[in-house]
């Protein structure tokens, strides 16, 4: 119950009993308040309620469990390097399916992620990508009884690979559970830093099946309505982020449309047609790890 004074007034309408929150609760919390779990190159994992630090960062690893993700991995672009320094904006194109930009992009590279020249290798400043792959998940933590949900960003370099026994890259421990008849959403999961690797990675594996009085938090979990907007590369909504980027105002690429075969037409100029390349594409740190 709460401790506020109110709520402890003999004529109060509460009952003395513990009730849940109503549905017009839920909608109203799920529109003002917003979690993740940030991750930092120092090893360490903080949670983050509408961009400020609640309690104690927490070394080395994490317990969750993985309540949603989208079927398949988003894209995300960002043409100007990141500089820690200049104020946050919009990426200029992203995909939350990695099949083609969300109509919400500003500057759309292609009409598909498949054909994109941001999608070569090569196109990066280190050779990769230009547009990296990312995932959110939703995620409780384990031996929570609140039930709060929280984003968790998961980066490029712990998406894919092979793993080792039991623990794995996220998309590699996906597979493994599904090969053994689990889901992310009925065992409780350790998600802890690459202490082998050069740069920040994160490692997933499995720890124990949930009780039932956990996975029934979770069914209730997947029934709010915020879930879906923690896991989609919805931005602005769950990033807080509103400005455009500075390229936002080059027109899309679009498919030239066939000329008419009884009409002659002009040669095109090459050079008008080839879309200059980027000074220096992006080499984006991933929300999950920076500070707001």
């Amino acid at each position: 119950m709460s401790n506020i004074a109110i709520f402890k007034q003999k004529d109060s309408v509460v009952a003395t009993g513990k009730r849940e929150l109503s549905e017009l609760g839920k909608s109203l919390a799920s529109s003002t308040v917003f979690r993740r779990i940030q991750t930092n190159t120092n090893g360490t994992f903080k949670r983050m309620v509408n961009g400020e630090q609640v309690g104690n960062a927490v070394r080395g690893e994490i317990n969750v469990v993985i309540v949603h993700a989208l079927p398949e991995v988003s894209r995300i672009y960002y043409k100007d390097k990141f500089d820690p320094n200049k104020e946050a904006t919009l990426p200029n194109c992203w995909s939350n399916l990695g099949d083609k930009p969300e109509a919400s992009a500003s500057d759309k590279q292609h009409t598909n992620c498949a054909d994109c020249p941001m999608n070569i290798k090569g196109s990066g400043d280190t050779g990769g990508r230009a547009c990296r792959y990312q995932r959110r998940i939703a995620v409780m933590l384990a031996d929570d009884p609140s039930g709060d949900v929280y984003q968790f960003n998961i980066p490029a370099k712990s998406l894919f690979g092979k793993g080792t026994g039991n623990v794995h890259p996220f998309e590699s421990y996906v597979k493994f559970l599904l090969a053994n008849g689990e889901s992310p959403d009925t065992v409780v999961t350790n998600i802890s830093y690459d202490l082998n690797a050069d740069s920040m990675q994160l490692l997933f594996s499995p720890l124990r099946n949930l009780n039932d009085e956990e996975y029934l938090m979770v069914q209730t979990a997947q029934a709010r309505p915020e879930i879906k907007s923690y896991t989609a590369l919805t931005v602005a909504q769950t990033d807080g982020v509103k400005k455009q980027p500075a390229s936002a105002t080059v027109a899309p690429i679009k498919t030239a449309a066939p000329s008419a075969p009884d009409e002659p037409t002009k040669r095109a100029d090459k050079k008008a047609e080839t879309r200059p390349a980027a000074k220096s594409l992006a080499d984006v740190v991933d929300a999950w790890g920076a500070d707001d």
